[in-house]
């Protein structure tokens, strides 16, 4: 029963709309109606604004980061911790506060792997950092570190994380079907940040 608890309780730490809340509470807007519609880091960055934008990043990443010790801190030692992070990936993506929708599960998954492996989430945020500078698309940059993180781990040795990155990989690369409809025809949304940003607008 304890388990059952904690898992639920994973899942709504996931499901907890921190885009939502910050917009509406300091900025009387509704993020899902502004832009993509996203409750995500990256839409409320684009309409809300820098500090909005990084105060949602944190949120979406501690949420992900808490539920997955929560067996840690209850003492459960027979359940992985990643499938705690699973469930708060799921109530991030579809969560019950917002209608079941949700962001698109790439700052929680990161906040799974802070709690999980400090190391690789410090190269996770190294390369969504670069490939945003280098593209000006933070969704395409998540895309291309998802599988990089993926190939560090399996390289690691740890191949049941590796099997969670593969299919976190998979997962994410579902969730930017629009975005990668966008990139193909050239219009993708961009962050006022990078070297296409920079040539786009000389």
């Amino acid at each position: 029963m304890k388990l059952i608890i904690l898992l639920i309780v994973a899942y709504l730490l996931g499901a907890l709309p921190s885009g939502i809340w910050v917009g509406k509470l300091f900025f009387n807007k509704d993020i899902t109606k502004l832009g993509s519609g996203n409750m995500g880091t990256t839409n409320t960055f684009r309409e809300l604004g820098k500090t909005a934008g990084a105060v949602v990043m944190i949120l979406d990443i501690l949420k992900g980061t808490i539920a997955t010790l929560l067996p840690a801190f209850f003492n459960i030692s027979h359940v992985s911790p990643i499938i705690f992070g699973l469930f708060a990936v799921l109530g991030h993506t579809f969560s019950v506060f917002a209608h079941f929708k949700g962001g698109k599960a790439v700052a929680t998954s990161a906040g799974m792997l802070l709690a999980i492996h400090p190391i690789l989430f410090l190269c996770a945020f190294a390369f969504e950092i670069i490939f945003t500078y280098l593209t000006s698309m933070v969704s395409l940059a998540s895309m291309i570190s998802f599988p990089l993180i993926t190939i560090l781990i399996l390289m690691d040795g740890d191949y049941w994380l590796g099997l969670i990155g593969i299919i976190l990989t998979v997962f994410i690369f579902v969730r930017h079907r629009s975005n990668i409809t966008r990139i193909k025809n050239g219009n993708e949304n961009l962050v006022p940040f990078g070297l296409v940003y920079k040539r786009r607008n000389k």
